[in-house]
């Protein structure tokens, strides 16, 4: 089995011991003659609100946290000076994010008020006999604050998926064979640590280059974006599936070898089930860098999206720019959660799921 670029940690050995811990008491244990009234009945009313308790317990020091950090916000903002005036407190930031959804609100009348009006136009040229003043124009009014969001959000999906499609098969590979292993490791090694800043500048000229046409697929500034993603954000994907991969028990694969399973039904039934949580730990990992450096490049090649908001907002220079930048910034953070939580969710499903 192959070495791959991090050391996988000793599971089998760890197994092992759980193994022997588990099945030692069990043995010397005492047969039980009356289960308790409890184990019987585990939906018994005493049983759900000692579940009940725990969970609101559970919620207690986070709602406490989160309080105590709102409240140190709310007192200290004030005594931080800015060249746009004080720091802006949460009733500040709130009142922000009201007014971002105001001017989405009124993005949208505008939308539909254009849109109206160019029907109206195009039914009075036809019913004047003038059918050669009919038009069709596109509504051009700047992007929102949710429209933002929304760029943003695409974009990192299409860089994930590009870094999870190159990332599990070369990690794979990786993992499977020490040769390939042993020719990819000093490029990967020297390729990770490489800041969105130095990629960012290379993709933009390769694909400058390469779209040339005045109305593509894919706009440039999106597939720039998601490119800078994926070549950021791949690694921590390559690096586990290979760790995960070459972890494997070796009982496992001889197993495979008794069956005579071919190549493909090696990799899906055995491989892949036995790596996937490996795998998704480096699909979190991935999510969470790709949305960081995405930020990142939006700012500094002002593509369409929440960095090139932030920025927007950075150079403007109004009173209120500072609470709608902390607004922003809240926003991502809260992104960020979420996508978390939702790779953590679509593991826990797969894992329900595995067959080995």
């Amino acid at each position: 089995m192959a070495t791959a670029f991090v050391e996988p940690n000793q599971s089998a050995e760890t197994a092992s011991t759980a193994s022997e811990a588990a099945s030692g008491p069990t043995a010397e244990a005492p047969a039980k003659t009356a289960a308790p009234e409890a184990e019987d009945k585990p939906n018994a009313p005493g049983t759900q609100t000692l579940t009940i308790r725990a969970g609101l317990a559970g919620l207690v020091w986070p709602i406490i946290g989160i309080v105590a950090f709102i409240g140190l916000w709310a007192a200290l903002a004030p005594q931080v000076d800015t060249s746009l005036g004080t720091l802006p407190g949460p009733a500040e930031v709130t009142e922000a994010g009201f007014g971002l959804y105001d001017e989405y609100s009124a993005a949208k009348e505008a939308e539909a008020a254009f849109y109206a009006q160019q029907e109206a136009n195009n039914e009075a040229a036809i019913a004047a006999g003038n059918p050669g003043a009919v038009r069709d124009f596109t509504y051009a009014g700047p992007p929102t604050f949710l429209d933002q969001i929304i760029t943003s959000l695409e974009t990192v999906a299409l860089g994930f998926f590009l870094a999870t499609v190159f990332a599990v098969p070369i990690g794979l590979m990786a993992g499977l064979s020490t040769r390939f292993n042993a020719a990819i490791n000093p490029l990967v090694q020297i390729m990770k640590p490489v800041s969105p800043l130095a990629w960012l500048p290379i993709v933009t000229m390769v694909i400058s280059a390469m779209i040339t046409s005045a109305d593509p697929l894919l706009p440039k500034a999106f597939v720039i974006s998601a490119l800078v993603v994926m070549l950021c954000s791949l690694w921590p994907t390559l690096i586990n599936t290979a760790v995960g991969t070459s972890s494997i028990d070796k009982d496992l694969l001889n197993v495979g070898k008794v069956l005579r399973l071919g190549w493909f039904d090696k990799l899906t039934k055995l491989v892949l089930p036995a790596s996937l949580p490996y795998i998704f730990t480096g699909m979190r990992l991935s999510l969470g860098v790709g949305w960081m450096v995405l930020i990142a490049a939006e700012m500094l090649a002002q593509n369409p999206g929440l960095g090139k908001f932030v920025w927007d907002e950075f150079q403007n220079g109004s009173t209120q720019s500072l609470s709608r930048i902390m607004f922003a910034v809240i926003v991502i953070g809260l992104i960020g959660f979420l996508l978390d939580r939702g790779m953590m969710a679509l593991q826990g499903l797969a894992s329900k799921n595995r067959t080995v």
